[in-house]
C-alpha cells in the first residue's frame, strides 16, 4: 500500500502543477487581451482628438489602424464606423462608400447600419449638389435614401432621407424637362414627348409635372394630335388649375377653338381615367 500512497501523492502533485500552469496561461491570455484593448483604445482616442482638430484624414488613418491591428477587438467595430464618419467630413467620397459597405457587411444587424447607409447616400448627394448635372450620382443617392425609408422607417435618418428623396426626384425630373424643352424648340416632337412622358409617369409628385403637361399640349398640337393635347389639358386643369401653366394651356387650346377634355384612348387618357375618375383599369 506504501507504493499506492506514493503514486497518489505524485499524481496529486502533478495535478496541482497542471492547474497552476493553466491559471498562469489564463492570466497571461487575459492580460494580453487587456493590453490589446488598452492599446486599441489609445489609438481610437487619438483618432477622436484628430476629429476635434478637424484633421479628418489623420483621424481616418488612426481608426483604420485600430481596425487593422486589432480586428477582433470591440474597438474595431467602433473604429470602422468612425472611419466612415471621418471620410465623410474629409469629403473622401469613394472611401466613404467602401468603408461604409464594409461596416454593413461585417455588422449587418448593428444599430449603426442605417447611419452607414445614410453616409453612403450623402456621399452621392453632396456630389450632385457640387456637380449639378450628374444624373447617375442622383440615381445612386435616390436608391440609397429610398432603401433607408423602406428598410429603416423608424430610424433617425428616415425623415432626412425622405427630404432628400423629394429633392432628388425633382432634380431628375428637371433634367428630363431640360432635354425635352431642347427637343421641343427644335421641333423634334417625338423625343420631346418621350421626355415629358417620363416626368408624368415616373416623377408624378414633383413640381415639374404642370409644365410637362403644358409642353405635351404644345407638342401634340404641333403634330396635329388634338385628342392627346386636349387630354393633357384636362389633366392639367383638374390637378393644377390655379397655375400659370394651365392658364397658358387654356389660352393655347382656346386659340384653336379647342377646350381641355378627355379624348381618345391613348396613354394620357388612361392617366385621366385613373387620376380624375378613379378608374384603375
Amino acid at each position: 500500500m506504501t507504493w499506492l500512497k506514493g503514486f497518489l501523492s505524485v499524481l496529486t502533485f502533478s495535478f496541482i502543477l497542471i492547474s497552476l500552469s493553466n491559471c498562469s496561461e489564463n492570466q497571461s491570455v487575459n492580460g494580453s487581451n487587456a493590453s490589446e484593448d488598452q492599446a486599441a483604445e489609445e489609438i481610437f482616442n487619438l483618432g477622436e482628438k484628430e476629429i476635434l482638430r478637424k484633421r479628418y484624414s489623420d483621424a481616418a488613418e488612426k481608426f483604420t489602424e485600430v481596425e487593422r491591428l486589432y480586428p477582433y477587438s470591440d474597438w474595431a467595430k467602433r473604429a470602422l464606423i468612425m472611419q466612415v464618419f471621418s471620410y465623410h467630413k474629409d469629403q473622401s467620397y469613394e472611401n466613404v462608400v467602401s468603408s461604409a459597405n464594409r461596416f454593413i457587411e461585417f455588422h449587418p444587424n448593428d444599430n449603426d447600419v442605417p447611419y452607414a447607409y445614410y453616409l453612403i447616400g450623402l456621399s452621392y448627394y453632396d456630389r450632385v449638389l457640387a456637380i449639378g448635372r450628374d444624373q447617375e450620382l442622383a440615381k445612386e443617392a435616390l436608391k440609397v435614401f429610398s432603401l433607408i425609408i423602406e428598410e429603416y422607417p423608424d430610424s433617425d435618418y428616415a425623415l432626412n432621407s425622405q427630404i432628400r428623396v423629394n429633392f432628388l426626384r425633382d432634380h431628375l425630373a428637371s433634367k428630363e424637362m431640360e432635354v425635352g424643352r431642347y427637343y421641343l424648340k427644335r421641333s423634334h416632337y417625338a423625343p420631346a414627348i418621350n421626355r415629358f412622358r417620363v416626368v408624368i409617369e415616373r416623377f408624378s409628385t414633383t413640381s415639374q409635372v404642370p409644365e410637362a403637361l403644358h409642353r405635351l399640349v404644345e407638342a401634340y398640337l404641333s403634330l396635329g394630335l388634338v385628342n392627346e393635347a386636349q387630354t393633357a389639358g384636362a389633366i392639367l386643369g383638374y390637378n393644377y388649375k390655379s397655375t400659370e401653366w394651365y392658364e397658358r394651356t387654356f389660352e393655347l387650346l382656346s386659340s384653336k377653338g379647342l377646350q381641355p377634355k378627355s379624348s381618345g384612348n391613348g396613354w394620357l387618357n388612361q392617366i385621366y381615367r385613373q387620376v380624375v375618375k378613379g378608374q384603375w383599369l
